[in-house]
């Protein structure tokens, strides 16, 4: 790798995010323009910003990983990520929201259930979960992608993941929601045309479509005994119904994320940001290509990296990986593509990671300025010291997002993910949907189900889920053992349970008080 040329092309990347950050500073005079970029984002900004901020290195990078172990049963998600996460998401979730959401006057999320149950508690509880839990997420999709540099450009670990958030912090924090989707659209069309050159370089490498997948299924012999005796098949098959593999693949890869995407703040006030349902039915199509291919692409790349490393090294990717899931996209990039495609390669991954990061920064610095601060420290309304605050609460999240970067464990990337998302199901999705179709659904109900389902989440997450309860240990300091309960329920994961718990508790509480004087 020309190392003086791929600094020449980094810099002016770097030269346009700096100017479009810029752009985003000058078009941010009030606070609706921090937060929602004065409700007047173009169809294609919006769709592509919301792809951007929704597919991240955690699906390029943890997510094809886990594609090159599991193989490529792992497509169910990206069915489930267009047509939860954009069609019924655009056109039965996204339309209500940006009218209920005008009408509101609701800024972030948590304003938003909170002005619609008229109660301040819930728009601090809404926005403590996103300030809390978020950072995990950000901390895994920033290792995603210091891992990539790390392994490209020979730097240090630690230094490739300080100077990258250092970078994504600058135009967040001056540019507001408006540098934001700037950034994000110019990233996500990098991002979408990478994708494409991987799709055809791989296929090509590997002798077509056909010989490709052949050689892919001729490899079941080669599944490890471990995954093999959990159920996995060969990289062309589900792994066998209700064996550990299944589980792992089926509850937490696909429905965990498939399912959560439906609940992720930071997507939903992308809904708020455009000025009619028109352009939501235009941003169908335009989100719906992007997911196709940035998610598609590197989970069939990943199954067939196996094929790849067998023909070059005899050795399929887990292997080569060390064992860790999260290397085998970036080992398969710098190996088996050309030397020009790794610098496209280089900034689709960065451009993936700082659309993801750059909205979960900037939704956590809202959480705490306009649902934390200003619903608990300081109740009267005063715009400039909420925007400064906002900013204050991008930097805290960063500095929390980044330790967590230093301190998770291998193999965390996909994982973490799905963990977030799972959270974020359990507690926003009953409360939102009875928010925009149930008059019934009143405070008390949402309350209770938001509680209920967080708390089920991470007590399923601390004591029974066996992947990270065994990571975390309380359950093991507690009782001596990793989980309370035998299998299989140490391998399904918390959304099955908590969800379920939220929506009941949901449904029942509101059914339990008296319906409204309106009927």
């Amino acid at each position: 790798m020309d190392i003086f040329l791929f600094y020449i092309i980094l810099v002016l990347f770097l030269a346009v995010t700096v100017f479009l950050g810029y752009l985003g500073f000058r078009g941010t005079k009030e606070l609706h323009d921090f937060t929602l970029a004065g409700r007047s984002v173009h169809p294609y900004m919006m769709a592509i910003s919301y792809g951007a901020s929704f597919i991240s290195t955690s699906a390029i990078v943890g997510f094809g990983g886990v594609a090159g172990v599991y193989g490529l049963g792992i497509l169910w998600l990206p069915f489930l990520n267009i047509f939860l996460g954009i069609i019924i998401a655009f056109l039965v979730f996204g339309k209500k929201t940006r009218e209920m959401g005008e009408k509101l006057n609701a800024q972030t999320f948590p304003e938003f259930l909170g002005k619609r149950y008229q109660s301040p508690l819930i728009q601090r509880i809404s926005g403590m979960v996103i300030f809390f839990f978020m950072p995990l997420y950000a901390g895994v999709v920033l290792i995603g992608a210091a891992r990539f540099i790390e392994a490209t450009l020979n730097i240090d670990f630690p230094v490739a993941l300080f100077v990258f958030s250092a970078i994504i912090a600058a135009y967040v924090i001056t540019g507001g929601l408006k540098g934001v989707l700037y950034n994000d659209t110019f990233q996500g069309t990098i991002m979408l045309l990478g994708m494409m050159i991987l799709l055809f370089i791989t296929y090509r490498n590997l002798g077509g479509i056909q010989s490709a997948h052949q050689a892919l299924a001729g490899l079941a012999w080669r599944v490890p005994q471990a995954l093999a005796e959990g159920g996995h098949q060969g990289w062309t098959q589900m792994p066998q119904i209700g064996t550990p593999v299944w589980w792992t693949l089926v509850s937490t890869i696909i429905l965990g994320v498939g399912i959560g995407v439906l609940a992720q703040p930071q997507l939903l006030v992308r809904f708020m940001t455009v000025k009619n349902n028109r352009a939501l039915n235009r941003g169908v199509l335009v989100g719906g290509i992007f997911v196709f291919f940035t998610t598609v692409v590197p989970y069939v790349c990943g199954a067939l990296s196996n094929v790849y490393f067998m023909q070059t090294s005899q050795d399929i990717s887990f292997n080569i990986a060390g064992g860790n899931s999260d290397l085998i996209i970036p080992l398969y990039i710098n190996m088996a593509m050309p030397d020009w495609f790794v610098y496209i390669f280089m900034l689709t991954l960065l451009s993936a990671s700082m659309s993801t990061i750059s909205t979960q920064f900037h939704t956590m610095g809202t959480a705490f300025s306009r649902d934390l601060f200003a619903r608990g420290f300081a109740q009267r309304k005063n715009e400039r010291r909420d925007l400064h605050v906002s900013k204050l609460g991008i930097g805290m999240g960063i500095a929390i997002s980044v330790i967590l970067g230093f301190y998770l464990p291998p193999n965390i990337i996909a994982r973490g993910t799905a963990l977030f998302f799972g959270v974020c199901a359990a507690a926003f999705l009953p409360p939102y949907v009875a928010a925009l179709y149930w008059k019934r659904a009143d405070r008390t109900a949402a309350i209770a189900s938001m509680v209920t389902g967080t708390a089920a989440s991470l007590f399923w997450m601390l004591f029974i889920h066996l992947a990270t309860s065994a990571q975390i240990g309380l359950a093991n300091y507690l009782w001596g053992m990793d989980s309370l309960l035998g299998y299989p329920f140490t391998h399904i994961d918390p959304i099955l349970i908590a969800l379920p718990i939220s929506g009941a508790v949901m449904a029942a509480v509101s059914l339990l008080k008296p319906p409204p004087a309106s009927g």
